[in-house]
């Protein structure tokens, strides 16, 4: 079974006969100090005692596995438990000290991404900025690390990614009759022939838009490709790295002459990363991500652009402050972004106001509402709009995400939607302080989000390692356990007793999902030909539109280019279903407050069964309260199954998307047939295929072919949370039962580092309340600190 064999790869304590691999090197003292740099005092000495008990953790952890291997280096065979117990070691100390925190700034063209990227870092040209024009070309990641140098890698497209992309541009330039004028102007100026012609003229120099597929193989590129295909730019100063970066990001205008060796290549740039060394401003760990407004002609930047969007934790929606109060592009990219929350990684999303220090005084004084105040100047003025621009989207952005999210989800309770922000002011500060350009508010709301992450991940960290010595110095114990607790026959069928309770809560909570799907299904059927209609009419008509659908068609239903909104027809028909399904699909995957329709509160049940199972059976068979083997088994439990969220969060995305896969599959033969027609009339003939095409798949149950498996995805998702239970529970119930000959009898002695893991263990709390003693002291400095004065009027 697919989901199973992805779960089982995944599961976190898999046997390896590689044992003897040694150790990743720890970091430096000194390196670990910089990353603390961004932070302010207070938070760097609650950063500073999670880091120390992390360190000494993975010192402990270091000094077991390194006596076990000594133990059994010369044995001809190793048990398995003592390979599960090698493993499970050598997993925690190679496990990254924090996985990456994405914070994805999401806009349309000039809405001031980069702008804000550069005020963030402390930097003021660093990404190119250009007024309304495009200037990001392609994704920017750009990171603080330990580095020395400024440091950039321009990633390419591979060369079959190229091909790819090749014969989609070659097709959509290829003329097989000859046109009217009226036809080859119109030709002529669609949009993707143009972008096809500009991307062709820049690899392989003019004329090559006339050549076909071959030719172009066989022509030789303009610029040079590295065989690695990725460039790696250095420099000792930012602007220095600026200069150099610039050709390969910023999108090249059509109509320059004698572009330089850096612009020949550009239509092979896939992604850039970029690495600051030790910023003040950005902490080590946090990645933002500069995400261009639509996808992508090529499927593998598409694909990019969207595993991008659904691997950030945080989504900023960048809108000026002249954009926000409407517009298509603005809706589509709220609507993306909330699409990100259900499909993909996405805890947190806020609007980001840029430009408000854009204000005409004389129209905002004639057109203003607010109370009867007299402004006195440029800077009140700006200051009462966005408090008003903040209070309106906050409500706007609530009563969107309600209609797709649970009406108690975490989203909707949070203070921070809503950001003013000016990149200009930030730097001039002419009108705003630096505090009143919020971007000091948006560093505190990443350090903040870092911070807390980093606490979960230190006590969830050390709580495993401790769980791990017990077990590690339970194999010497020479306690003798009853024969009942030592085969765990009871617990052993209390467990499946207890798996068998979770599968039908698990199928109860998926129920929920199965009566918004016929209903949306039902409103899909009776409202696609509407919808399907709007996707293919044009406010000009057929003029500039005749490739573009074809280039829809060859890409199955999807188009995405650097200066249209994207299209995706697949997603639009079912939209009608995604309407009714998604507060309910919210409410399965999130966490919080539990419901029969949540999913891991069942399994966070679970847990709590099995955990006091334990104790009731070790009091029973006279246990003594701190035994190793309860606390061990305790503390496996909510490893195992601490670990099933990830694995959901990654199934999460498939299922969400099997209703527009599926869809996309079934249109395929006639997305096929529209893409070959060329010559007179071909728009409207390419039109009238995918209308029949959809009215013959509508005919034959296409959206009942989704829903269907859209379920069958959710019953592979629970095939799997079981599949897991199962094995690895019984793994750790046959490590925790034997003893002597079931598993090795010279093992070496940890006790010490056991009474070492037991005491930081311990420490965790009083880290804890430190760090809230802190922050209480930190705010009460705060509200009695004078306030900043504004800047003196120009």
């Amino acid at each position: 079974m697919e989901d199973t064999e992805d779960f089982v790869g995944q599961g976190p304590h898999p046997v390896d006969d590689d044992v003897f691999k040694e150790p990743m090197k720890k970091r430096r003292r000194s390196d670990r100090d910089q990353r603390f740099r961004a932070f302010p005092s207070v938070e760097q000495s609650a950063l500073k005692e999670y880091e120390k008990l992390e360190s000494r953790t993975r010192r402990v952890l270091s000094n077991t596995y390194q006596k076990l291997i000594q133990s059994v280096f010369l044995d001809d065979s190793i048990p398995n438990g003592v390979k599960y117990l090698i493993n499970r070691l050598l997993a925690l100390i190679e496990k990254p000290s924090l996985d990456p925190i994405y914070i994805g700034l999401f806009g349309s063209t000039g809405a001031g991404k980069s702008s804000l990227i550069n005020a963030i870092i402390q930097q003021a040209m660093f990404l190119p900025v250009s007024g309304e024009s495009i200037c990001t070309s392609c994704i920017v990641q750009v990171s603080s690390g330990c580095c020395e140098q400024y440091e950039a890698k321009i990633h390419l497209l591979s060369d079959q990614e190229w091909k790819e992309e090749l014969k989609n541009l070659t097709k959509l330039l290829h003329r097989t009759e000859e046109l009217d004028r009226e036809e080859a102007d119109a030709w002529d100026r669609d949009d993707a022939v143009e972008e096809a012609i500009w991307k062709l003229q820049m690899f392989y120099g003019n004329g090559a838009e006339r050549k076909n597929y071959e030719e172009l193989l066989r022509a030789k590129p303009k610029g040079k490709i590295p065989t690695s295909r990725i460039i790696t730019l250095k420099a000792e100063e930012a602007g220095e790295l600026s200069v150099k970066l610039d050709p390969y990001i910023r999108t090249q205008r059509r109509d320059l002459d004698g572009e330089s060796a850096e612009t020949q290549i550009w239509p092979l740039i896939k992604h850039v990363e970029v690495t600051l060394p030790k910023s003040e401003l950005i902490p080590e760990g946090v990645v933002l991500v500069d995400i261009p407004g639509t996808g992508d002609f090529n499927s593998k930047r598409d694909e990019m652009w969207k595993k991008t969007i659904d691997k950030c934790s945080v989504i900023w929606v960048i809108s000026d402050i002249e954009r926000v109060s409407g517009g298509r592009a603005h809706e589509d990219l709220l609507n993306e972004s909330i699409k990100a929350c259900q499909r993909g990684f996405c805890r947190d999303v806020a609007l980001v106001v840029t430009k408000t220090d854009k204000l005409h005084l004389p129209e905002y004084l004639r057109e203003r509402k607010v109370g009867n105040r007299a402004i006195s100047s440029q800077r009140e003025a700006v200051l009462e709009r966005n408090e008003m621009i903040k209070l309106q989207r906050n409500r706007i952005l609530k009563e969107k995400l309600k209609k797709k999210l649970p009406a108690d989800s975490k989203f909707l309770e949070a203070s921070d939607l809503v950001y003013t922000v000016s990149a200009q002011e930030y730097w001039q500060q002419a009108l705003l302080t630096e505090e009143e350009t919020e971007i000091p508010r948006l560093r505190g709301s990443i350090r903040k989000r870092l911070l807390d992450k980093k606490r979960m991940m230190v006590t969830k960290y050390v709580t495993e390692a401790f769980g791990l010595l017990l077990l590690t110095d339970s194999f010497n114990c020479t306690e003798n356990l009853p024969n009942e607790y030592l085969h765990m026959s009871g617990l052993r069928r209390f467990v499946e007793e207890k798996i068998q309770l979770l599968e039908k809560a698990i199928d109860q909570c998926f129920a929920h999902i199965e009566q918004p799907l016929q209903e949306g299904v039902q409103n899909a059927r009776t409202s696609y030909r509407r919808i399907l209609g709007a996707c293919l009419v044009r406010s000009r008509g057929n003029q500039g539109f005749h490739q573009t659908l074809k280039a829809v068609c060859l890409k199955n239903g999807i188009y995405a280019s650097r200066t249209l909104a994207r299209i995706d027809l697949n997603e639009a028909i079912t939209q009608p279903i995604y309407d009714q399904i998604d507060p309910v699909f919210g409410g399965i995957f999130r966490t919080g407050k539990p419901t029969d329709s949540t999913l891991l509160p069942h399994i966070e049940a679970f847990k709590n069964s099995l955990q006091e199972k334990m104790m009731e059976i070790g009091v029973r068979n006279g246990w003594k309260y701190d035994s190793y083997k309860k606390s061990f088994l305790i503390q496996e439990i909510s490893a195992i199954l601490g670990g099933l969220e990830d694995y959901i969060l990654r199934k999460k995305r498939r299922i969400y998307e099997s209703l527009t896969t599926s869809v996309q599959n079934d249109l395929k033969p006639c997305y096929e047939e529209a893409a070959q027609i060329a010559g007179k009339k071909a728009c409207e003939r390419m039109k009238d295929v995918i209308r029949r095409g959809v009215d013959r798949q509508v005919a034959e149950r296409m959206f009942e072919r989704a829903q269907e498996r859209m379920q069958h995805q959710f019953q592979q998702l629970k095939n799997g949370i079981t599949e897991k239970v199962k094995g690895s529970i019984a793994t750790m119930l046959t490590l925790a039962s034997s003893q002597g000959d079931g598993l090795y009898k010279e093992l070496a002695d940890v006790k010490s580092e056991y009474k070492e893991m037991e005491k930081l263990h311990r420490s965790l709390r009083e880290v804890a309340e430190n760090a809230v003693l802190r922050r209480g002291m930190q705010d009460f400095l705060l509200r009695m600190s004078p306030s900043k004065t504004a800047p003196p009027k120009a």
